[in-house]
């Protein structure tokens, strides 16, 4: 199966994963990379390099140490989720000339580029829009008893 630009990013995932868990530990508990990953069920390599990743962006502080691991030092209110994939995955684009106009092999005749670019632009401008403290409010996100699924989605319309 090939690249399916809706589907998230593993990576980022992993991520998220590591801020919701983090995010309801009582404050000022730290977390370790392995405990993340074995109460996510998401691999350990993966996992301590993204939450590496997110220290060294400023989103988690690393504690070193053998009770060391790692706490949430910003409001996921004020993370956009923009923030995060650019943290992990770098610039978002959704062609490669959005970055690097000698990527791609036909850009002298692509007539294209305009429409991708302004797609692009309002992707990142909705990505830039959620918060992850948004997007991980499980409140909100799932559906109540009784209520559809399509029910959520006019309410998202």
């Amino acid at each position: 199966m090939g690249d399916d630009m809706s589907r998230i990013n593993r990576k980022v995932e992993y991520s998220l994963m590591a801020l919701q868990f983090i995010s309801e530990k009582p404050l000022g508990q730290l977390a370790s990379a392995k405990e993340v990953a074995e109460i996510t069920g998401s691999p350990f390599d993966a996992t301590a390099r993204v939450m590496q990743i997110l220290a060294q962006k400023g989103i988690l502080k690393s504690e070193q140490g053998s009770r060391g691991g790692y706490l949430l030092v910003r409001d996921l209110a004020t993370v956009s989720y923009h923030e995060l994939m650019e943290c992990i995955l770098g610039p978002t684009a959704i062609v490669k000339c959005i970055n690097d106009k000698h990527a791609c092999e036909i850009d002298a005749t692509c007539r294209i580029k305009a429409p991708l670019f302004k797609l692009n632009d309002r992707l990142v401008s909705f990505y830039k829009g959620i918060s992850i403290k948004e997007l991980l409010d499980t409140e909100s996100s799932v559906p109540k008893s009784g209520e559809s699924n399509s029910k959520i989605a006019q309410e998202l319309r």
